[in-house]
């Protein structure tokens, strides 16, 4: 049994599909089916059910996954612990960061923290915060920024900041003079939304559903500075937060009639071996809320 097998099963198994596992490990397709075969036969039990149209797994399967999730992270923990002596001036740290977050929070954080350790390299990942939350909990990553109400009790948070979700409209738009928005307001507006995998993008739909209102989801897209040249430019409203449109020119940001907020935080799973990379992040991150007057990073 090789341990390339056992990654290659533990990443079909998450993402339910050959080829897509095959991408994200950047092997081909039929090296993986090979030796997915191969630890079945070794196994002596089958450990996918290929009767579905979507990969499953089979009982035998799902307890063995159990085991080799357990088996790999703590494979990693001592690869990291082991580097951290062997190379204590360098490492690298792998950070998921929200689309909405990414243009405004690196030159407040990472540009600083990379001046201050220029031997680390820090690798960022954007995704959507719920996306990045599962990405953690899989050990996919080292830390994220996540909207804080929605982290599980595996992670560590470090509360950042607090936000209010706004609407977006063009300022030339009727909805601009309103003092507050509600969802009747915006019911048969052209929307621009995040797209799946983000925390406000549910949440809105979500007030929507309980509003009885069908959003009318004209242009879908995860770069924020395109989003709100779109509104500028008239083609439909959107709900961001309000630290990633002060005073941006063509738009007007309203907030709801029931205001919303979401608290931003650095997340880390619990129970993962911290390198020493890893670690300094979390001091700095530290250290800049404490020097900050409002206690935020942003």
């Amino acid at each position: 049994m090789e341990l390339r097998q056992l990654e290659y099963f533990q990443m079909a198994s998450r993402l339910k599909n050959i080829t897509r596992a095959a991408e994200r490990l950047r092997v081909s397709q039929p090296n993986i089916t090979v030796a997915i075969k191969k630890l079945e036969n070794e196994l002596g039990i089958q450990l996918f059910d290929r009767s579905q149209k979507q990969l499953a797994l089979t009982p035998e399967g799902a307890v063995f996954l159990g085991r080799v999730e357990v088996a790999l992270r703590s494979i990693q923990d001592a690869v990291l612990e082991v580097n951290d002596y062997k190379q204590l001036q360098k490492g690298t740290i792998k950070i998921g960061i929200p689309p909405m977050m990414g243009a405004y929070l690196f030159p407040k954080i990472f540009s600083s923290f990379q001046r201050r350790y220029s031997h680390l390299e820090v690798y960022l990942h954007e995704e959507g915060s719920v996306a990045i939350r599962e990405q953690l909990e899989r050990d996919e990553l080292d830390f994220g920024i996540i909207i804080i109400p929605e982290a599980s009790p595996s992670l560590q948070l470090l509360p950042m900041a607090r936000s209010q979700v706004v609407c977006c409209v063009p300022e030339d738009s009727p909805l601009a003079a309103r003092k507050a928005i509600t969802m009747q307001d915006i019911e048969g507006s052209s929307l621009i939304m995040l797209k799946e995998g983000s925390f406000l993008r549910q949440t809105m739909l979500q007030k929507m559903k309980t509003a009885d209102i069908t959003p009318n989801i004209v242009l879908e897209s995860n770069q924020v500075v395109t989003i709100m040249g779109l509104v500028a430019s008239g083609v439909g409203i959107a709900f961001l937060l309000d630290m990633v449109v002060r005073e941006v020119p063509g738009i007007r940001a309203v907030p709801l009639a029931t205001p919303t907020y979401v608290d931003v935080g650095l997340a880390w799973k619990r129970d993962r071996y911290i390198s020493r990379a890893a670690q300094s992040f979390i001091d700095f991150s530290k250290d800049t809320l404490s020097r900050s007057d409002d206690h935020s990073i942003l």
